[in-house]
């Protein structure tokens, strides 16, 4: 089988890292599922000193098989 697969990044709401609008990502994910893409990893990134050690965007990894 083969697959495609999908990269969303999302950033959190301050400047300097913090917490996701949880809406925004549940919409997300259910807009893909409903387009058969399926979670497979996600994982959180910090980018330079901004950030102090926080949570500045995550980025969504998601697979489906090719049409």
């Amino acid at each position: 089988m083969e697959w495609e697969y999908k990269v969303i990044t999302m950033r959190t709401r301050e400047f300097k890292g913090g917490r996701f609008d949880v809406t925004e990502l549940e919409t997300t994910m259910n807009d893909l599922g409903r387009d058969e893409w399926e979670l497979v990893s996600a994982f959180d990134t910090t980018e330079g000193i901004l950030t102090q050690g926080g949570t500045y965007q995550m980025v969504l990894l998601f697979k489906r098989p090719r049409r």
